[in-house]
């Protein structure tokens, strides 16, 4: 009866991660919506109308003001219109420093 050939394994080498843990295109930032906007599920019409990933980092929301950490991955194009996209909706929308937010 013929051995069947042995099968060598090797582990795969693993990439660096960037430092700031964020894929190259992954943009974390800090949404605030203005009241006539709160009720509004712009988040979920974000990630239908545009090809990016939403993830809430964090969030709280009152009768008068909605201040949301959302990061986006996605191409860099589609990235950057989402954000414009929000803007022109009426979203105030500023970038999270690195450090205000750990993981």
């Amino acid at each position: 009866m013929a051995k069947a050939p042995t099968i060598k394994k090797t582990k795969a080498k693993a990439k660096a991660a960037p430092t700031t843990g964020l894929s190259p295109n992954r943009q974390r930032l800090w949404l605030m919506y203005p009241p006539k906007l709160i009720k509004e599920p712009l988040i979920w019409k974000l990630g239908h109308k545009f090809n990016v990933v939403t993830n809430i980092r964090q969030a709280s929301v009152t009768d008068e003001i909605g201040v949301v950490c959302l990061e986006l991955d996605g191409k860099r194009d589609d990235v950057q219109a989402a954000v414009e996209w929000l803007e022109k909706t009426g979203v105030n929308v500023e970038p999270v420093e690195m450090s205000a937010i750990a993981g």
